[in-house]
């Protein structure tokens, strides 16, 4: 059985991809992120989420590989992509085909509408 993590940026899954199919591997994870490309990244924010994640994953070095401890680490990326939302580092993709902000509205910079 494929063990899975989903939200709504973050999709971690116990497998591997191979001939554009994903199979099952209880030895490797694979991270997707913001598969339905809601933001807008550059490649820093993108190895911030990598390093991240390499880090969640230590953190549970010697647990058993499980769905809770899978969503567990879904849930902090989530929160760390959210992070980086909210200072700045990337953005709403407003040309999306989706626009659904669950990490909040959109800032808008009144200054510079102003200039």
């Amino acid at each position: 059985m494929l063990l899975k993590s989903t939200t709504r940026h973050i999709r971690i899954f116990a497998g591997t991809v191979e001939n554009n199919e994903l199979v099952p591997d209880d030895q490797a994870l694979t991270l997707d992120i913001d598969p339905d490309n809601e933001l807008n990244w550059n490649d820093t924010a993108v190895e911030q989420v990598y390093r991240k994640f390499d880090e969640l994953v230590e953190s549970y070095s010697g647990s058993d590989l499980t769905e809770y401890n899978l969503r567990c680490m879904g849930s902090d990326l989530e929160h760390f992509v959210r992070s980086l939302l909210q200072s700045g580092e990337i953005s709403y993709n407003l040309g999306s085909r989706v626009n659904n902000y669950s990490l909040g509205l959109p800032r808008v910079d009144v200054d510079a509408e102003a200039k």
